[in-house]
């Protein structure tokens, strides 16, 4: 007969060389590490447009001691602003003053290791489960690979926090796991807009407790689990709308307060990227993360049906976040996330299942995944010039310093891409339009976009008319099209940039 003993099983009488604790290590290991070395390896977080300006954004928070509420670095200097990153600004900005460019991959390298840890987490984290769990985070890492270093990254690491709380509370039927909630919501309004999908999964969590109180009354539970019995025990309407205020309260716990709040809903109701901006896309299935998610998608419906589950909260929560990701390829994460959880839910608890060589192997993985994590580190360039060497493939670093040393007139009119470098690395020259889509508001960003796409005259853009200097990407159609009008020469080109100056 099989027989189980701790840190692995005798199958026949011989051990399973899959089920022992150096391969688990090995794997949780892998798992925790891989994807962060990779971006370090290569220096994606130096690559992103937008972390630029959230790096200067969080070097002004930390000189000047408060959060901004204009629209500073930016032509539009009198426009209101409302930072909903400003935690996460500061967070970068003090990578950055620790340990210099290194810092910006050192904070990807952070965030990605502990997402990998809490969607092992979410996905299970059970010995019996293991194998289960961790095929579901390393899946659900490779379906959300292709997110900039973003404060969207703070926000997947709280969801899947807030999701294992929410399915823990819902499947053992104990209020007290959630207890943590007001305090989650208190540190991630701070961080990033995106709390918010942390709100609606609560707002869910709370319809399905009602509506399993109502049914009750008529002997139709609909949070249904099939692994205890539905008539016992069951969550407490009272206390979990204490949390549930208790959590809204939380939200205004910001510099902001309910302007913040105001901020998310103008810009749900900002249709200017839509059309310009392919991460606001949908889901165009052109790669092979977007089948592999349907795949997921479809997987955790086949574990709803398959135990016949009438759980509201879950089911309402897959469709909602389904019809979200699939509209938007940045919110690809949300429903990544949800779908995991399912299925790592989808077998019965087991009460004595976790043995104590298991909390020995994930002390001896979390100080093993420090090490690498040290000695990737230890691996970036120290040298400036050999980050700023990357940073300039991207970003047009030596069209700013000609720019710079050639005091070329203002005001500037920029691609919207670099927009965020120049607020950092040429701060002397406010940019025309950023990354900060709520600071410009829709009635600059489409005329913009308008403008860069040949839609509307020149002219007619008010940046554009009165710009003396043009900072563009040298083979952009609007960079080729100013280059043989009359009016413009060109000052500086390179491979990547193209500076014009009015020839008046």
């Amino acid at each position: 007969m099989p027989l189980r003993i701790p840190g692995g099983s005798l199958v026949s009488g011989r051990r399973n060389p899959l089920d022992t604790a150096g391969v688990r290590i090995a794997v949780l290991l892998g798992l925790f590490t891989v994807a962060a070395l990779y971006q370090a390896s290569h220096l994606s977080a130096l690559t992103d447009p937008d972390i630029w300006w959230h790096l200067r954004t969080g070097t002004w928070i930390l000189q000047n001691h408060a959060t901004p509420h204009d629209g500073l670095f930016s032509q539009s200097a009198s426009l209101p602003w409302v930072d909903p990153n400003w935690g996460f600004d500061l967070l970068v900005a003090t990578s950055f003053k620790v340990f210099g460019l290194r810092g910006l991959p050192v904070l990807l390298m952070a965030l990605q290791t502990m997402i990998a840890a809490v969607l092992f987490l979410l996905a299970g984290d059970r010995q019996k489960n293991f194998w289960q769990a961790a095929l579901l985070a390393a899946v659900a890492q490779y379906c959300i690979s292709g997110l900039k270093p973003s404060p969207a990254l703070v926000s997947i690491l709280f969801f899947a926090l807030e999701l294992t709380l929410l399915l823990d509370a819902s499947r053992s039927r104990q209020i007290r796991t959630l207890f943590w909630m007001p305090l989650l919501f208190i540190v991630w309004v701070n961080l990033d807009r995106q709390f918010v999908y942390g709100l609606l999964a609560l707002l869910l969590f709370y319809g399905a407790i009602v509506a399993d109180h109502l049914g009750r009354r008529f002997g139709r539970p609909v949070i249904d689990n099939p692994w205890i019995d539905n008539h016992g025990p069951h969550l407490p309407l009272g206390v979990t709308t204490a949390v549930l205020s208790a959590c809204l309260l939380a939200t205004l716990a910001s510099p902001y307060t309910y302007h913040l709040h105001e901020l998310i809903w103008q810009g749900a109701t900002n249709t200017a990227a839509d059309h310009y901006l392919p991460e606001f896309h949908s889901m165009r299935f052109r790669q092979p993360q977007d089948y592999l998610l349907m795949l997921l998608v479809m997987t955790s419906c086949l574990a709803l049906g398959r135990r016949r589950s009438r759980d509201l909260f879950q089911i309402s929560l897959l469709v909602v976040c389904a019809a979200i990701s699939f509209r938007l390829q940045r919110d690809t994460w949300l429903v990544t996330l949800v779908a995991a959880g399912i299925i790592g839910r989808a077998s019965p608890t087991d009460a004595q299942e976790e043995q104590p060589a298991w909390r020995w192997e994930r002390l001896l993985t979390t100080a093993l995944v420090l090490v690498t994590l040290a000695a990737g580190t230890l691996r970036l360039p120290t040298r400036n010039a050999a980050l700023m060497a990357k940073v300039g493939a991207t970003f047009p670093a030596r069209a700013s310093d000609y720019l710079r040393q050639n005091r070329l007139p203002q005001p500037l009119f920029n691609s919207y891409y670099w927009g965020g470098f120049l607020t950092w690395y040429l701060p002397e020259y406010p940019v025309v339009i950023d990354g900060r889509m709520d600071l410009y508001g829709e009635a600059n960003n489409l005329p913009y976009f308008k403008l860069t796409e040949a839609e509307i005259p020149l002219e007619s853009h008010p940046g554009f008319a009165q710009a003396q200097t043009f900072l563009l990407e040298t083979k952009s159609p609007i960079a080729e099209a100013l280059a043989t009008l009359p009016g413009f020469r060109v000052a500086y080109r390179d491979d990547l940039a193209c500076v014009l100056v009015r020839s008046n």
